[in-house]
């Protein structure tokens, strides 16, 4: 395969890597910046990819960010990898600002009120989420009562605030995305062409003077002869 890696990473690896990649976070956005830079496309259809990728990180889809990213970019008429690659703007140093931003925005819309204490409260309702599902899968093979209480309560009080809170900074945030990327990759594929270019008229005159030696070459061996006999002659 092209694309497999050769050092298999253990499971503990992948997790450390997704945590603090080597080289640090900036050496990680260096190298997704670099690559979207480069992709063989429009800067039009570059920068709607972008703009997919980075909304979709203010949307509580958490664990399927890459498949709403590529159908928005679809949609959009965007660059899927560039979406993919643009949800790299969701990672863990910044899901905690997107996460209270989100909540906070889906409070005031929706004229609740938002927990402060969002660390601790965040906590508590992911677990008793995961209580409930884990209990009322239990429940289908044995006689455990099914309880939604928690599941209901993260839902109003997280997940729903979340999603519709997240349409704001995320429209936001992939519209700053797309105003930054396009005149930055507009200009970096008119340089790239520039170069390309000049590197062919290089490749040109250096050919043409090879053939010039070469004509040249030619003509004083078929002169040489010419001048031999003129000797002989004389």
């Amino acid at each position: 395969m092209v694309f497999k890696r050769r050092d298999k990473r253990s499971l503990l690896r992948v997790i450390a890597d997704f945590v603090w990649p080597r080289g640090g976070w900036a050496r990680a956005f260096l190298y997704v910046k670099y690559r979207v830079r480069r992709l063989p496309d429009s800067p039009e259809r570059i920068a709607r990819g972008v703009w997919a990728g980075m909304f979709t990180t203010f949307t509580p889809f958490y664990g399927v960010h890459f498949f709403i990213a590529a159908f928005l970019a679809r949609a959009m008429n965007g660059n899927i990898l560039a979406a993919l690659s643009s949800t790299f703007f969701g990672n863990p140093l910044t899901y905690v600002p997107i996460g209270v931003i989100s909540l906070q925005t889906g409070h005031w819309i929706l004229g609740t009120e938002f927990d402060d204490e969002v660390d601790a409260s965040l906590v508590s309702k992911f677990l008793a989420a995961g209580h409930d599902l884990k209990n009322n899968l239990l429940s289908l093979f044995s006689d455990r009562p099914v309880d939604w209480s928690g599941l209901r309560l993260f839902y109003d009080e997280v997940f729903f605030p979340y999603m519709i809170g997240g349409l704001i900074p995320g429209v936001v945030a992939g519209t700053v995305g797309y105003l930054i990327c396009l005149p930055l990759i507009r200009a970096y594929q008119q340089r790239r062409r520039a170069k390309i270019k000049a590197k062919f008229e290089a490749i040109k005159r250096a050919a043409a003077l090879v053939e010039l030696e070469q004509g040249a070459q030619s003509i004083a061996k078929a002169s040489a002869p010419d001048a031999v006999s003129l000797r002989k002659a004389n």
